[in-house]
């Protein structure tokens, strides 16, 4: 596949430079700058990214920064029993639990959320840092959902975290997956409420939470162009023009470096994760 000629393979993370390093240097520079367009496209062209994750899979299947990236790829695409058997390998060449998170989420995107709660409960989670935690929160969250556990899953997503004013790049999702939680549970009044706070902490648009916000507000909103093809202001219009209606305002990809989005509280990942470690 072709690579742009601005990308050098410069670009990447000094960590993973340092791991291609074993590598011939005329070969580590070629996955180094496949590993940059995984980067460049995991959000935005997901195909594409995973078409270059597997170049450099090809080239330096041994290297543990290539099959964390083929698997970031795989995962964005929804090849999950793929992106768990990449992340497995990565995490047997590194010792780390970092990816036991998203292990876990491709459980549920493989349709065991058993699994995803086995993996919730075992011991590996209490290596993980706090924003390691606070994903598996949101995975463990979702296979209650999945399971038809609502009350389980609103309760699984209580925490110290949670109730923090402060944000953190974990918040606005945090507190989107509650209030989702408690809007398919009927609790209406408190789901505007949460979805307003995901809002506030929504810096960096990762969530709809302004638009799910909307439309519990009965706002409609018009984004066309006119007939002659002209931009129309972008403006909410009451779905009921009889109900005094507030603007609310508006305000996770992996690198090649250490890439740390976590799972969503979406379906998201065939071993067995734990290969015999979590019986929990």
């Amino acid at each position: 596949m072709p690579i742009p000629e601005d990308v050098t393979g410069e670009e990447i993370d000094k960590d993973v430079r340092q791991e291609l390093q074993s590598l011939p240097k005329t070969l580590a520079d070629d996955v180094a700058r496949n590993l940059v367009m995984v980067a460049r496209l995991i959000d935005e062209d997901p195909e594409g990214a995973y078409g270059y994750s597997r170049v450099a899979l090809r080239l330096a299947s041994r290297v543990a920064a290539v099959r964390e990236a083929a698997g970031f790829a795989a995962y964005a695409n929804q090849k999950y029993a793929e992106a768990l058997a990449e992340f497995r390998a990565a995490r047997r060449m590194t010792g780390t639990v970092d990816l036991w998170p998203l292990m876990a989420d491709c459980e549920r995107g493989l349709g065991r959320p058993e699994k995803a709660l086995d993996m919730a409960g075992a011991p590996e989670v209490h290596k993980l840092d706090k924003a390691g935690q606070v994903e598996m929160r949101l995975v463990a969250a979702g296979a209650r959902r999945d399971l038809g556990q609502l009350d389980a899953a609103i309760v699984t997503l209580q925490s110290s975290e949670l109730a923090s004013n402060s944000v953190q790049p974990w918040t606005a999702r945090l507190r989107y997956a509650y209030a989702d939680a408690l809007l398919a549970a009927g609790r209406e009044s408190e789901a505007r409420e949460w979805f307003a706070k995901a809002v506030e902490a929504d810096r960096d648009g990762s969530t709809d939470a302004s638009d799910r916000l909307a439309e519990l507000d009965g706002v409609a909103f018009v984004d066309a162009l006119d007939e002659d093809g002209e931009h129309q202001d972008r403006n909410p219009a009451p779905v009921n023009p009889d109900r005094d209606v507030t603007e609310n305002p508006s305000e996770g990809a992996p690198s090649v470096e250490t890439p740390d989005d976590g799972p969503s509280d979406e379906k998201h990942l065939d071993d067995d994760p734990s290969e015999g470690d979590t019986g929990a």
